[in-house]
């Protein structure tokens, strides 16, 4: 027998995730910013001894009019033809703005379906100065309401108590508020429900009547809501038939339950006689200010920056010995041969590369998400909104953008937050832009290379740190530019307002925090290490094979000649120089070097050679195999315990005439690149499902790589032409 089917719902920022986490230990992703939950999260909630029930967490909503794909979603999950109607609702409602978070609760008690509301974050609230009566609210709604601190515990037990009892009781409906409606929107009411047989038929008369006044407020969007026509028609003829009347059916009914709403909580809250300016008033004057908030904000992501580079310095250290050490052992325990090349040279050389990256990924999931969960990316949400409309997006594509900086595939999947598909399509082939975190090995791998041991600027700022926030500039700079030429072009139209919610600035759980870190830097290293894994060992095979007998066979005359000499230090280097010598040339007559060679006149005026070349090849797969690809490359003292390090021979590297390849201007061509080119096969495919047609993601492609060739070509040769980073 299957578990009961549980919903929890709420307004964005009402807590609702959080409390999902608490009553079920689950790690779904929480965040102070509308949008986090897309889709249905889903965990166990163990009620008492004998009752477990399946906890659905629903995006956060501000209503059920299905207008956005969130609210459809939501809509779906209670109403979807064919499934049994959820046992219980469970709505969170914060207790800071009553008023407005009830409207989607009582939209949600109006279909009779049993409700319970989560009254949270009554911790502030108290510190607020609000007095509220949990039971005058309960008497109000005719449903029980349960006071709770989700982020403290408060209230936690009294809340699955109530969810048993309720469940025990057979999921018994409280009361259905009474709102008075116009007689107009009544009888819109009336000409409606007998259509939503065909939409629910085995709807429950009060079900049936919240339903017809969801359709009379929801069928303006052809795109979201796929419904029966007749249902849809009879909605069409009773709209006209109240506009032929003067009444404007939203309004009434919004107004009708505001005052409804106004009316209860006037009676079970107690508000402080005088208005206090708060802690979040303060900050939001320094923070929402047009000149001190972007003084802030850059402040904050250079912050972000020097962190990446500098902090997580130390465990990079302690992560490239380890994979030394993993190769020293796999050269010791097995016997010269194909196994022991492509364990150490391809399995533990193209991991152990990405591996080593981990401490900047996760330090950039960190910060990012310390920023999310105390308020303040919301602030910044308002800030860039200014920028966002010079550009024709939309205030909330806003979160979409910032969340590229970790992956560009979930922060495509965060655009369905945005009404408009326009604006959606826009943002999507744009925000690949943004520097993802897959793109940070690369850049931290060229600047560690140009810029090791280089003095701070000034005493204080970094180098490496400067450039990278540089890189991270220019992507943002570029995402900017591609959207405003995008929405001036293929997808012209108007800009909608931004109505975005500005949440108490909160103090983050690290619990939570580390938890939800954890959980992306994993979700990164079994994603990304699978096409990694197998990429290397594809990788190692082409540059390993096709092997040339007469090139090994001239290598070992060669080391023949060596037995004479009696220095047996002086033998061993000149054995190792000769098997990198030999190294190098198998390579260049692989398959992938002569690959690279095809390649290298179209990359030479970028400051590229063939090896390179490979690189970027590997790189269309993943960016992240860029790193392992070149290990395998560079990797020609495949013999030598202390294997050099991918940057160090990088650093040492030299282009045929001798010229050293990695110099300043080359590795700044470089960084631009992958700046710009879209090479993450994942990417293209959310772009392909979330819009529907391979036609966005071929442009996407097509502009992002010729954008990426252009801008390298031209920094490179103007670069060359002044005598630029040349040394």
């Amino acid at each position: 027998m299957s578990q009961p089917r549980v919903l929890l719902a709420g307004n964005p920022n009402a807590g609702k995730t959080t409390l999902f986490n608490r009553l079920t230990g689950s790690s779904a992703r929480v965040g102070n910013y509308p949008g986090v939950t897309v889709e249905c999260s889903a965990g166990t909630l163990r009620c008492d001894d004998t009752l477990s029930v399946t906890l659905m967490d629903l995006p956060g909503t501000y209503s059920l009019s299905a207008r956005s794909p969130e609210e459809r979603v939501a809509v779906d999950a209670m109403f979807a033809s064919g499934e049994a109607a959820p046992a219980a609702i469970v709505v969170v409602v914060d207790a800071l703005a009553l008023t407005r978070n009830l409207y989607l609760a009582l939209q949600i008690m109006e279909t009779g379906l049993p409700v319970i509301i989560a009254l949270n974050m009554m911790d502030a609230a108290r510190d607020a100065g609000l007095a509220i009566d949990s039971d005058l609210l309960s008497a109000g709604l005719g449903v029980p309401v349960i006071p709770i601190s989700a982020t403290r515990r408060e209230g936690l037990p009294e809340l699955r108590a109530q969810l048993a009892r309720t469940l025990h009781a057979g999921g018994a409906a409280g009361e259905v508020p009474v709102v008075r409606y116009p007689g107009a929107v009544e009888a819109a009411v009336a000409t409606v429900t007998p259509a939503i047989a065909a939409f629910k038929p085995d709807a429950s008369p009060q079900a049936a009547r919240a339903l017809a006044l969801w359709a009379l407020l929801s069928l303006g969007d052809d795109e979201l809501v796929a419904i029966p026509s007749a249902l849809r028609d009879a909605a069409a003829s009773a709209r006209a038939r109240a506009e032929e009347s003067a009444t404007d059916l939203d309004q009434a009914v919004i107004a009708a339950r505001y005052a409804f709403l106004e009316e209860v909580v006037e009676s079970a809250v107690t508000r402080p006689s005088a208005q206090r300016r708060t802690f979040t008033d303060k900050l939001d004057a320094l923070l929402l200010h047009r000149v001190s908030g972007f003084v802030v904000f850059a402040t904050v992501m250079y912050v972000v920056f020097e962190a990446l580079f500098s902090w997580s310095e130390p465990m990079v250290g302690v992560i490239e010995g380890g994979v030394v050490s993993a190769q020293d052992m796999v050269n010791a325990a097995l016997p010269p041969g194909a196994l022991r090349e492509l364990l150490k040279d391809g399995v533990i050389a193209g991991v152990g590369n990405v591996i080593v990256f981990v401490p900047q990924i996760a330090m950039l999931f960190l910060m990012l998400g310390f920023l999310e969960d105390s308020g303040y990316l919301a602030r910044v949400a308002f800030l860039i909104d200014r920028v966002m409309a010079r550009v024709g997006l939309h205030g909330k594509a806003f979160v979409p953008l910032l969340s590229g900086f970790a992956c560009a595939v979930p922060a495509v999947m965060a655009t369905r937050t945005i009404e408009s598909r326009r604006d959606r399509i826009a943002t999507m082939l744009a925000l690949p832009l943004m520097s993802c975190s897959a793109r940070l090995p690369v850049y931290v791998l060229v600047i560690a290379t140009i810029f090791s041991g280089e003095e701070r600027v000034a005493g204080v700022f970094s180098p490496g740190a400067l450039v990278l926030f540089t890189m991270y500039l220019v992507s943002t700079l570029a995402t900017l530019g591609a959207a405003a030429v995008l929405r001036r072009t293929v997808l012209k139209g108007p800009r909608p307002a931004l109505v975005l919610e500005l949440p108490p600035y909160r103090r983050p759980e690290w619990r939570t925090l580390l938890r939800s870190t954890w959980e992306r830097v994993r979700s990164f290293l079994v994603d990304a290490g699978t096409i990694i894994l197998a990429i290397s060992i594809v990788l190692w095979a082409l540059l390993t094979y096709p092997k040339s007998e007469e090139v090994h066979a001239r290598y070992e005359a060669q080391r023949s000649e060596l037995a004479s000499v009696a220095d047996e230090s002086e033998r061993a280097s000149r054995l190792e120089q000769l098997d990198a010598a030999e190294a190098g040339e198998q390579i260049r007559k692989s398959a992938a070097g002569r690959v690279g060679l095809a390649i290298e006149p179209v990359l030479q005026p970028l400051g590229f050679d063939w090896r390179i070349g490979v690189g970027i090849i590997g790189a269309f797969a993943a960016r992240e195999v860029f790193v392992s690809t070149l290990a395998t490359v560079f990797g020609i003292s495949a013999g030598d315990e202390d294997a050099t390090p991918v940057r160090e021979a990088l650093a040492n590297a030299s282009h045929t005439d001798g010229r050293k390849l990695m110099t300043p201007l080359a590795g700044l061509s470089l960084m631009l690149f992958f700046v710009f080119a879209c090479q993450c096969m994942s990417t293209i495919a959310v772009v392909k499902r979330e819009s529907g047609s391979w036609k966005w993601p071929m442009l996407m492609f097509g502009y992002m790589t010729t954008l990426a060739y252009v801008v390298s070509l031209a920094v490179y040769q103007l670069g060359s032409a002044f005598g630029w980073g040349l040394g």
